[in-house]
């Protein structure tokens, strides 16, 4: 996993003061009352079906996690209705948004809890979904107008999922696992501190509270919303859901107006590598912008540097050989540079410190790419390649 969409490119929120940036010490298990970190865990049917669209649609890319489930839902389903979910799809993919997570974000705006609460909210979309997500940074007036101009066939697709009888394949599926799930959750993460330490990295106050909407249809995503809150699949262990809002709520970690990000980005354009990447990944991966990229690989960087503080971390060499094809060369880069400035250690300001690699020419590809091959543990020349297209 740890699969974001592609909608946390390009986003513009500005930083808050800084707070401080000593090492803080991490809380002992069992000790909540010194967490800066509020969890709230829960369940919903409203952005699960969102999620299904994907496998809905046939792609093989999503279907191949849910067989069974296709198998139940297809025979039920107008065949009108996969044709309009496709064409969604497509028309989206034009665009570079997937499809599922862009509707989890927009319909984040609003109430989510069941089939019924999303049917609404569409119908009355300009009242229960466009002030919260014109507010988020995630607001893009081009998407809107795509999304408006989507209404009728989503309207047509809810629905068929209604008369199909989602809601209670949903239940039949997931049973009390959701329940169960989140009291186990609750017990685990009491006491660990994420936006601690978060906000030690960032340099910028956080929210305290971290929202988990538990799904069944979210593979191989994991999808970020409005707000400090993201979706993870209801059996991802303990470890990778920490590592989910390690990463998550990073997002965006900077500024990109700042002149600080748009000093990293002159930098980042001129690594042909990094152009290469951007152009020529497969596209289901998201992230086919720079900007987008680098809101990702700097999220992925911080996020390590506090996944090895809790103790949750993949090796870094061995997450991102495989993560994505390999695409995440930024990413592995990004930290190596981080450990060897001590970061981890010290904490500070990302904006500031992406800034003054950019400046003093720790952001060029010479320094960036021996960053990615220590890290990676491969020749410099053979950092990424394209994936072999059939």
């Amino acid at each position: 996993m740890n699969r974001r969409d592609c909608l946390t490119a390009l986003l513009h929120l500005p930083l808050l003061a800084a707070v401080g940036c000593a090492s803080r010490s991490l809380p002992a298990p069992g000790a909540p009352a010194s967490s800066r970190t509020r969890w709230k865990v829960s369940g919903s049917e409203g952005l699960d079906l969102l999620c299904f669209l994907g496998p809905l649609s046939a792609d093989p890319f999503y279907a191949r996690y849910y067989p069974e489930e296709l198998a139940r839902i297809g025979p039920r389903l107008a065949p009108e209705a996969v044709s309009t979910i496709q064409q969604l799809k497509a028309s989206s993919s034009s665009q570079d948004r997937l499809l599922g997570p862009f509707l989890c974000v927009v319909f984040s705006a609003g109430p989510t809890g069941t089939l019924a609460e999303l049917r609404g909210a569409l119908a009355d979309a300009e009242q229960q979904l466009l002030p919260g997500y014109r507010a988020s940074p995630y607001w893009d007036a081009g998407a809107w107008a795509w999304f408006l101009e989507a209404r009728p066939a989503l309207a047509r697709v809810f629905e068929a999922l209604a008369t199909a009888g989602f809601p209670a394949l949903r239940q039949e599926v997931v049973g009390e696992r959701v329940e169960r799930r989140k009291e186990a959750l609750h017990q685990r993460l009491a006491g660990v501190d994420v936006i601690a330490e978060q906000e030690r990295l960032l340099g910028r106050q956080l929210q305290p509270d971290i929202a988990i909407d538990l799904m069944h249809f979210s593979k191989p995503h994991g999808i970020k919303v409005i707000g400090q809150r993201f979706l993870t699949h209801l059996d991802y262990p303990d470890a990778l859901v920490i590592r989910n809002a390690a990463h998550e709520i990073l997002h965006p970690p900077f500024d990109v107006k700042h002149p600080d990000i748009v000093d990293a980005l002159a930098v980042l354009r001129r690594d042909s590598l990094l152009a290469r990447i951007v152009a020529d990944h497969d596209p289901k991966f998201g992230y086919t912008t720079l900007e987008g990229l680098f809101d990702e690989d700097t999220a992925e960087a911080l996020e390590q540097l506090i996944n090895e503080r809790l103790g949750v971390a993949i090796p870094a060499g061995e997450r991102w050989r495989k993560a994505d094809d390999g695409m995440h060369v930024l990413a592995a880069g990004l930290h190596g540079l981080l450990k060897a400035d001590g970061f981890d250690r010290t904490g500070g300001a990302i904006q500031d410190w992406l800034g003054r690699a950019a400046r003093d020419g720790r952001l060029a590809p010479d320094s960036l790419h021996a960053s990615a091959a220590t890290v990676l543990a491969l020749p410099r020349e053979r950092l990424w390649e394209p994936p072999t297209k059939p």
